[in-house]
């Protein structure tokens, strides 16, 4: 499954009440597995992604898709409800894969709503774990993130998605019928794409720069070494990258909370 250029889009707010600046939330909610980071505590959730409905164990996120909004919800005010500070109402920065757009962040906001936000903000997954991994984002950058159920190329350029391209494998497929190769190759063919259809230098500048690894995957020797045998280019792991996502979503919600215009009575609102 191949995508088209996806413009970077978060959320704009207004200012929040300064007792509440301390009390936000970092969200990567993954097809395999929620992570949330809740300020001055660090990252406090590192679950799967599963609901219990009655019915046994459910999957509201397949594929890097939200297919069960409601359940999503119940999972996070599970999960989170009770951590937060009384009668407080979060700020709340929640981690996109580029490529489900619109549908993906509208659902997102909606679960989230469950822990009565003060506003929401997405970021691409892509460029939280760039902001984790304190990379030059004034340069064209490839990013890879190999996760547990979806495998993302993007490449962004001055920090805003230019172009990305998925594919429907990930860690969790690595069986008799999937193999290491088959993630690399699939990685290998996005980039290829993505060179073939730019008609600037971008995606070449980025990938003599080197790709940044990132996910689950990027943990795995069978799947690097043979990315790295692939695609003769140089290949950075992020730091502990099965969680960078989430730590830059974390950095990026410090940095909002601390904007000059965090500062006023009004409560924030968001707009799309």
């Amino acid at each position: 499954m191949t995508g088209t250029s996806h413009p970077y889009a978060a959320a704009a707010h207004r200012a929040w009440p300064i007792a509440r600046r301390r009390c936000g939330i970092a969200l990567d909610m993954g097809s395999a597995r929620t992570r949330a980071w809740i300020a001055g505590r660090g990252v406090v959730v590192d679950v799967p992604t599963v609901t219990f409905p009655g019915t046994g164990a459910v999957h509201p996120i397949q594929r890097g898709t939200i297919i069960d909004t409601p359940g999503c919800a119940r999972m996070l005010q599970r999960l989170l409800a009770d951590r937060l500070p009384r009668f407080t109402r979060p700020m709340v920065i929640v981690t996109t894969p580029v490529l489900d757009g619109l549908a993906y962040r509208t659902q997102a906001r909606t679960a989230v709503a469950v822990l009565r936000p003060s506003s929401v903000l997405t970021v691409p997954s892509a460029r939280a774990v760039a902001v984790a991994a304190g990379a030059d984002l004034s340069c064209p950058l490839m990013v890879v993130d190999i996760g547990a159920h979806l495998t993302e190329a993007v490449l962004l350029d001055d920090g805003a998605v230019t172009d990305a391209r998925r594919t429907a494998l990930g860690t969790s497929d690595l069986d008799a019928s999937t193999t290491p190769e088959e993630i690399a190759e699939a990685v290998a063919s996005m980039l290829a794409e993505m060179l073939r259809q730019d008609r600037t230098s971008l995606t070449f500048d980025a990938l003599h720069r080197g790709i940044l690894l990132a996910g689950g995957g990027a943990l795995r020797p069978d799947i690097t070494d043979h990315l790295t045998g692939r695609l003769h280019v140089p290949l950075r792991v992020v730091p502990a990258p099965h969680t960078a996502a989430v730590r830059g979503a974390a950095k990026l919600l410090q940095a909002a909370c601390s904007h000059p215009s965090v500062s006023a009575s009004s409560p924030p609102t968001v707009r799309p």
